[in-house]
């Protein structure tokens, strides 16, 4: 783990409970950040802060769903409420629906996948700036994208969609509030092994698996806390002059 000082900041990060988002959560509390760990499987997320808590971290769960403009705006609240302001945010929650070809896609898997993983962005990021703008020295935002948002891939259109409109988002609201000292920047991960991965039976599957592993030129999946890392950085002192950035992590996955 690399050593950055987030001592007396504040961090929410959405999809905390399990895979990137957990990681991100404790890397930022083992860097001195009180976290704010909001996701909807409470039982998950309320684990995630008592292993905070237990290594002499500072945390809070706050049940949240981001389909639901309430629950971003209580998440914010939480870190203010908790904590007194909100320097970091990772809007990382997201899901990776129905495989299926775009011409066989039901509307209803679409329309849950666009409403998570971008538009649930989207309310994040608009709850995030409301209290950011309203700070003397702002913030920064990390939206979590993806390799998928930077190309094709079969079976995915929802989740291709999706991830393409967050890079979008991120670009544009990176210009609209750098004057305010908010630099708001993505993470485009390739294949993580997480929860979202063995539910689409990818690393369930010791051939679509070993597929997928040569498609990064280290023929292996990437690791949460290396995406992790990642987001440390962006938050970091060392990235202030990157904003509008979408960092690719993927071990070439993209460079070919």
């Amino acid at each position: 783990m690399h050593h950055f000082d987030f001592e007396d900041r504040v961090v929410a990060v959405t999809g905390a409970a399990s895979g990137i988002g957990r990681e991100t959560a404790r890397q930022f509390a083992a860097h001195g950040a009180s976290v704010v760990v909001a996701d909807v499987d409470d039982e998950s997320g309320e684990a995630v802060v008592d292993e905070i808590e237990s290594d002499g971290g500072d945390a809070v769960y706050v049940h949240t769903d981001v389909t639901n403009m309430d629950d971003v705006e209580g998440m914010v609240r939480t870190a203010v409420d908790e904590f007194g302001r909100l320097d970091y945010a990772v809007n990382n929650a997201g899901i990776g629906g129905q495989q299926a070809p775009a011409g066989d896609l039901d509307e209803d898997s679409w329309g849950q996948v666009v409403d998570i993983n971008l538009n649930g962005v989207w309310r994040s990021q608009k709850a995030e700036l409301e209290q950011m703008t309203e700070q003397d020295d702002g913030g920064v935002i990390i939206n979590m994208a993806s390799v998928l948002g930077k190309v094709g891939f079969e079976n995915s259109s929802a989740y291709v969609s999706a991830k393409h409109g967050v890079l979008g988002l991120t670009k544009t609201a990176a210009w609209e509030y750098a004057d305010q000292d908010i630099r708001v920047n993505a993470v485009c991960p390739g294949f993580i092994e997480t929860q979202m991965l063995a539910e689409g039976g990818i690393t369930e599957n010791e051939e679509i698996r070993r597929q997928i592993e040569s498609m990064h030129s280290q023929d292996r999946l990437g690791q949460p806390e290396e995406i992790a890392d990642a987001v440390m950085w962006l938050c970091s002192d060392g990235a202030s002059f990157t904003n509008g950035e979408a960092l690719t992590v993927d071990s070439g996955f993209t460079s070919r």
